[in-house]
């Protein structure tokens, strides 16, 4: 995903963890035509560590569950079958994986080499930007980024980008709660100005 939580696959995987959608939904994830979570970069990751873990349990093994990650444990099982028995690892059923997979496992262990010894290469980590302080808030009712963003004076695009989850700009709080990402200080400011929010041009976002 290169860190993009829009980024979709040829495949079809979405999200900031590339989750296809029949796994983000076993998981937990919703996906729907108003909210994808897996673009949701707090609850996709929980989703992408339990994942993880469920595969390490099943195979006992951190290649294989990576691997799998990647392509799926039908297709790992199904390697590890023509692999033979006694065959257990990533390199054992290399040649029998997807192009792609074979690929996958290596470059994990690439980005774990340079991460630990980049100073060896004379490599240095470019120093990221301080992310903006945000808070989350609940929100219960239906509001169009476009009411937050023109009650509140916050550019669409921020918001946008605080909360990708939400795939048309409208977060359905009627239908159940979600949780509105914004920048702490504009929290409370929230709270306090809902029905203003909500009330805003309001018959302009019923449909």
């Amino acid at each position: 995903s290169a860190l993009v939580p829009t980024a979709v696959s040829r495949a079809g995987a979405g999200g900031l963890w590339q989750f296809m959608p029949a796994t983000a939904t076993g998981l937990g994830l919703e996906i729907n035509s108003l909210v994808d979570q897996r673009r949701d970069p707090y609850l996709s990751s929980e989703a992408a560590a339990r994942y993880l873990k469920q595969l390490f349990n099943t195979y006992t093994d951190w290649s294989l569950a990576i691997a799998a990650y990647n392509c799926g444990p039908g297709n790992v099982n199904k390697a590890l079958r023509r692999a033979g028995e006694g065959k257990h690892d990533f390199w054992d059923i290399y040649p029998f994986l997807l192009p792609e997979t074979r690929g996958y496992f290596p470059a994990f262990i690439a980005a774990n080499y340079i991460m630990t010894y980049h100073k060896d290469h004379n490599i240095s980590p470019a120093l990221a930007r301080r992310p903006i302080v945000v808070d989350t808030v609940h929100v219960t009712r239906r509001v169009h980024f476009e009411q937050i963003s023109e009650v509140m004076d916050i550019p669409m695009a921020e918001i946008r980008a605080l909360n990708p989850q939400f795939r048309k700009d409208l977060i359905p709080g009627d239908i159940k709660p979600y949780s509105l990402v914004l920048p702490s200080l504009q929290v409370y400011a929230y709270i306090a100005n809902e029905d203003s929010i909500v009330n805003h041009n309001a018959a302009n976002y019923r449909r």
